[in-house]
């Protein structure tokens, strides 16, 4: 069986994994395309069948007294099978078409692991 080739997705700095998969869902191995937003966010947790939960904060400007305030949004993202990652782990997520009620976001690979 010939080695599975993978896709260019258009996103610098972010490395395809060594694994292959035979996800369709896969932005590296299969037909899903990535566009829109793309965000650095922490996994919390990967209990659910190829997805993940992960944590997206961010800084609310609140103009009254012109101060940053921090907010948090958990998020669910698609988790590919060829791409490993674990609670705790920084990861690199990208917007896609909407694949379940609450997933438009795919996990596309990552950065470091442990804390910042």
């Amino acid at each position: 069986m010939a080695a599975q080739k993978t896709r260019n997705i258009g996103i610098p700095g972010v490395k395809p994994p060594e694994r292959t998969c035979d996800d369709p869902y896969c932005p590296w191995h299969g037909t899903l395309p990535v566009r829109g937003t793309l965000m650095r966010v922490k996994v919390e947790k990967i209990k659910m069948n190829k997805t993940a939960v992960v944590v997206h904060e961010y800084l609310h400007y609140v103009p009254k007294y012109m101060r940053y305030e921090k907010r948090r949004r958990k998020k669910h993202a698609h988790l590919p099978p060829c791409i490993d990652v674990e609670p705790g782990d920084w990861v690199i997520i990208g917007e896609t078409r909407p694949i379940a009620k609450s997933v438009s976001f795919v996990v596309l690979g990552k950065v470091k692991s442990g804390g910042m």
